[in-house]
């Protein structure tokens, strides 16, 4: 007997950042959305704990305790007095370290596989404190759609979204580490401001209005990845040339995300990027997707 779970990646259509908090994170009002890349995590009883993975880019996956569909796992298994002995298989198709939530996905994948095959009965408070406790973006794995996080992120509202957006997403040739951007974060912005959600954002979020949203996105940690990754910039103008309507990079990259007036365009700017040399290959995606699926 096996279960698996499908779980969306995000773009972050709003990060705002505060200064470091003295346990070392940030106050954040972090807008999420869940967009249509997935990756498909499979749980099966075994001997021991073991982690797989197949797919783009698995070798830079850990494959052992420090991943986080294993700690998930530990966690689970720990709260149920049991021991953790199965097989997780993860099928990645999110981007690697790519600033889309794709280690963070497979958590919370993880996490609701194994509530499944073992019949733990937890309730979605119980998965949700031990996804928070996982990490930042883990929570919002699991509830998918958009959300507004505000604390470290991981205090999720559930906003409302009032149609599709149709996203694409530039793959770079590298990663970013997330705890770097936000050490230059800090270097390049030692007085930020107290973080706070646009109202303008939300108001297009809710709306489904596409001109309103791409006037309003913003990442408040995009110059410091630009700062460790300068040829991002090449990439984000290649994708305004090319038709979007705004261009940002995603959470703390290097993956760029590009918001396209309509599921034609975005084929096409999609296109364009791909030929531009500028990335190492462009995905196409709507929004909003749902959270952690069981399949």
């Amino acid at each position: 007997m096996s279960v698996t779970v499908r779980v969306p990646a995000k773009v972050n259509v709003q990060l705002a950042v505060g200064a470091a908090r003295a346990d070392g994170f940030h106050d954040l009002a972090n807008v999420f959305l869940a967009v249509g890349l997935y990756d498909e995590v499979t749980v099966t009883p075994a001997e021991q704990l073991r982690v797989t993975c197949s797919g783009p880019d698995a070798a830079q996956v850990p494959l052992d305790r420090t991943n986080l569909a294993a700690r998930a796992a530990e966690m689970l298994a720990a709260r149920h007095g049991r021991s953790a002995d199965v097989h997780i298989h993860m099928a990645k198709d999110i981007p690697v370290a790519g600033g889309m939530a794709g280690g963070s996905a497979d958590g919370a994948g993880a996490l609701v596989a194994c509530d499944a095959l073992w019949g733990t009965g937890a309730s979605r408070g119980e998965l949700l404190d031990i996804c928070a406790e996982l990490g930042s973006d883990v929570p919002f794995s699991l509830v998918g759609g958009a959300a507004l996080g505000t604390g470290r992120g991981e205090q999720l509202e559930v906003l409302e979204v009032g149609g599709a957006f149709h996203w694409v997403f530039a793959v770079a040739d590298g990663g970013l580490s997330t705890p770097a951007v936000y050490r230059e974060f800090d270097r390049l912005t030692p007085q930020a401001p107290a973080p706070k959600a646009s109202a303008a954002l939300l108001d297009a979020l809710r709306k489904g209005d596409v001109e309103a949203l791409a006037g309003a996105v913003a990442n408040d940690l995009q110059p410091a990845a630009l700062s460790l990754f300068p040829s991002l910039a090449d990439t984000l103008a290649a994708g305004t040339d090319a038709g979007a309507l705004a261009a940002l990079v995603s959470g703390s990259g290097p993956t760029t995300a590009f918001l396209a007036a309509d599921a034609a365009s975005a084929r096409r700017i999609a296109a364009a990027l791909s030929a531009s040399g500028t990335c190492r290959t462009a995905r196409v995606a709507d929004s909003p997707a749902p959270g952690a699926t069981l399949l």
